[in-house]
């Protein structure tokens, strides 16, 4: 079997804290990039996927464990790798041959050879003609192909890609997604491997030899299989749409193992390692939630998620969140990437603002375990007031501090929606409510922490 470009064996991220515990990133994770393929990397937001890239292309060591280049620990080799960014990342003060040229200037290759590669390369990429424009008087499609032939101009072995289409619009995306596929199966470009991390399903069938999808907190491979259609690809092909289907699966189930297939490339079956205390609460607001559960009765209380965010003109990310939202509040079930809303669900999407706030409060007491610790610590404190603080050290045993401030501010989006307590951002306290919890919000002796 021919060797990897990159392996990675048992790599980990995670963030050391005062205590014993640590605040884990990514989990033991294995693996490798090989010659000749397209690698795409999936997951939700808060999975790792930037970390993981990071870590592979040397840019950030991992925390335990190893990555290798070519049989050799990376901190050690000589890596030819280069990155494409989603947000253009091009000095503006430079011309485009200029800023095709900086990374050949900083190695310090001599001024008419460093001309000659860009020239090519802008040639290449459709930019003849360009070079002595500046990015301001460029559109974003112009401009992301001005990032792709500067990645490139330096040859790398692997060209990276952190969701590269994700700024542009959907028929300049798709243009830029086909000219780069064409160039690679042409061998136009001397890159011997692409590895793409996206959050558009579509986009990893369309390009990918190879599909990974992480879970996250922490992240880890859910599942990691070939894609053997042949380009062209057709999105109406039977084929397409069930590997389409599959990862929607994956990505909506993530408390559950992934279907039996496919496999790992080793035919070991995936296992879900996370382990968990605080459900990480999904990013999403209640007017969102009350959007899509109306909108669900709209489609007979039940449509595909894939179809959903097709309607709605939604990436995965944007659409994810509020379907994991309303799972967890009990207003809808996910099954084989199909929504249905539930009963309290419909009466949810059914009712007036204020009787809205009331079935919202009774599910998220049930069914939320942070929120349901803030009612009962402002219920057994004489004054009713809570310091922040003291949540914000709870979870961030478990999470890093940027996911827990989040985890804090949506928690407080929700107890307020909900009238569980209030907020005074000034003191950072939770106070209770000046209105009196209805009977239908459980008391402090039916709360279980």
């Amino acid at each position: 079997m021919q060797e990897a470009i990159i392996r990675a064996e048992r790599v980990e991220k995670y963030y050391a804290q005062p205590s014993e515990n640590r605040i884990q990133v990514i989990s033991p994770t294995d693996l490798s990039i090989g010659e000749g393929e397209i690698v795409a990397l999936l997951g939700p937001s808060g999975s790792g996927k930037s970390t993981l890239l990071r870590m592979l292309t040397g840019l950030s060591a991992p925390s335990a464990g190893e990555v290798y280049w070519h049989g050799k620990p990376i901190a050690t080799a000589d890596v030819n790798v280069s990155i494409v960014f989603q947000s253009f990342a091009l000095f503006p003060w430079l011309s485009v041959l200029e800023n095709v040229e900086a990374p050949l200037k900083a190695r310090g290759m001599e001024p008419a050879e460093r001309r000659r590669r860009g020239m090519k390369m802008l040639d290449t990429v459709g930019l003849d003609g360009f070079q002595a424009a500046f990015p301001k008087e460029l559109s974003g499609g112009m401009r992301q192909r001005v990032g792709f032939a500067r990645a490139l101009v330096v040859e790398p072995e692997v060209l990276f890609m952190d969701e590269p289409f994700s700024a542009l619009d959907v028929l300049t995306a798709e243009n830029l997604r086909s000219e780069l596929l064409e160039l690679w199966q042409n061998k136009t470009i001397p890159t011997k491997a692409i590895f793409i991390v996206t959050h558009n399903i579509e986009e990893a069938v369309l390009l990918a030899d190879r599909i990974i999808v992480l879970g996250r907190n922490p992240g880890h491979v859910r599942t990691d299989f070939r894609v053997t259609l042949v380009h062209p690809r057709d999105r109406k092909a039977t084929a397409f749409t069930q590997l389409v289907d599959y990862i929607y699966k994956v990505l909506t189930q993530p408390d559950a193992q992934p279907p039996a297939l496919p496999q790992t490339p080793e035919g070991k079956p995936v296992r879900d390692q996370r382990q968990m205390h605080y459900q990480m609460l999904p990013h999403a607001r209640p007017g969102g939630i009350a959007g899509l559960l109306e909108l669900l009765l709209d489609h007979n209380g039940k449509d595909s998620i894939y179809k959903l965010a097709d309607d709605l003109a939604f990436e995965i990310d944007d659409l994810l969140p509020i379907v994991d939202a309303a799972q967890l509040l009990g207003f809808l079930t996910v099954n084989e990437g199909d929504a249905a809303i539930t009963p309290e669900g419909a009466e949810y999407a059914n009712s007036e603002i204020l009787k809205q706030k009331e079935l919202f409060r009774t599910a998220a007491v049930q069914n939320v375990l942070l929120l349901r610790q803030i009612v009962r610590a402002i219920e057994a404190k004489s004054d009713r007031t809570v310091p922040e603080d003291f949540f914000h050290d709870v979870l961030d045993e478990q999470f890093s501090e940027d996911e827990t401030l989040r985890q804090l501010e949506t928690a407080i989006n929700w107890g307020r929606y909900a009238e569980l307590f209030d907020y005074d951002a000034a003191r950072r306290r939770f106070i209770a409510p000046e209105r009196v919890l209805p009977d239908s919000t459980p008391s402090t002796t039916e709360i279980d922490a």
